[in-house]
């Protein structure tokens, strides 16, 4: 009987996010989506989410928690040498990206969230961090912060564009960019 109502959890849980993405993916803002219409696409009544979630920011929130859990999970399975790590990792990512192409540009292009943004980009940040291990913490941190936000900026130039070069040539620019920044 506990199995049965797992599965009936996972897939509320399912389509309630499948919904509110589905929603912000057709332009509207989060701030403009409703518990009614979420659960209405969902095919799912009211009583059924707030056993879930509080409401619709309550429910990005825990999509974009379950991301970033995922996405570290998924760089964590790859090991690089120092001289590789930059870019390999950036490819990583990238592969991450476009495995979930339409999460991201929904998330990132379209519903412009600033603080599924921050996230990312922290967790970009922790990882160059530790393949610059010479550098002081402080130079480390703003470097990063420049690299990163030039790169997150350039990722979603990428997924607006409908990601038109392959990640492993996306990886190789954004390195080459950050590590000779003036273009030849």
């Amino acid at each position: 009987m506990r199995e049965k109502l797992d599965r009936r959890k996972k897939y509320t849980r399912k389509v309630l996010k499948e919904s509110l993405i589905a929603l912000l993916a057709d332009g509207k803002p989060l701030s403009g989506i409703t518990v009614k219409a979420i659960c209405e696409r969902a095919d799912i009544n009211r009583s059924t989410f707030y056993m879930h979630f509080s409401d619709p920011y309550d429910l990005l929130n825990h999509i974009e928690s379950e991301i970033i859990e995922d996405l570290i999970a998924y760089l964590n399975t790859y090991r690089f040498t120092v001289e590789e790590e930059s870019q390999k990792m950036t490819q990583k990512l990238l592969e991450y990206i476009a495995e979930n192409q339409f999460l991201f540009q929904t998330l990132l292009v379209k519903n412009k969230d600033p603080a599924f943004e921050k996230r990312l980009m922290e967790i970009a940040r922790r990882f160059m961090m530790s393949a610059v291990p010479h550098m002081n913490k402080v130079n480390s941190r703003y470097l990063s912060t420049f690299v990163v936000s030039g790169a997150i900026h350039v990722i979603k130039d990428w997924l607006a564009n409908e990601m038109d070069l392959p990640p492993e040539k996306m990886a190789a620019l954004i390195n080459h960019f950050a590590n000779y920044p003036r273009l030849h």
